[in-house]
């Protein structure tokens, strides 16, 4: 268990191993959470959370509904062309 502690501007210092572990660099916003005895550090995700619907919403297609064997096809052949 590592140390750390508080100093008199209300800062603390994560531990070097930590922020590698979790490829946190200076800048990093961080949302803070109190868990009722501690607080819980959480990095700020640069988006909102989304839904696919949200997503999927905003990719057009006005064609025919294409079926689950010809979506299997073309993967097949992406992946065989990806081979190449």
């Amino acid at each position: 268990m590592q140390t750390t502690r508080l100093s008199s501007k209300g800062q603390v210092i994560i531990p070097k191993p930590l922020r590698t572990a979790h490829h946190w660099e200076a800048g990093q916003e961080l949302i803070v959470i109190d868990t009722g005895d501690g607080i819980l550090l959480k990095p700020k995700t640069p988006f909102p959370e989304s839904t696919l619907k949200d997503v999927a919403a905003c990719l057009r297609y006005t064609g025919k509904a294409k079926t689950i064997a010809e979506m299997d096809e073309a993967i097949k052949k992406g992946i065989a062309a990806q081979k190449k």
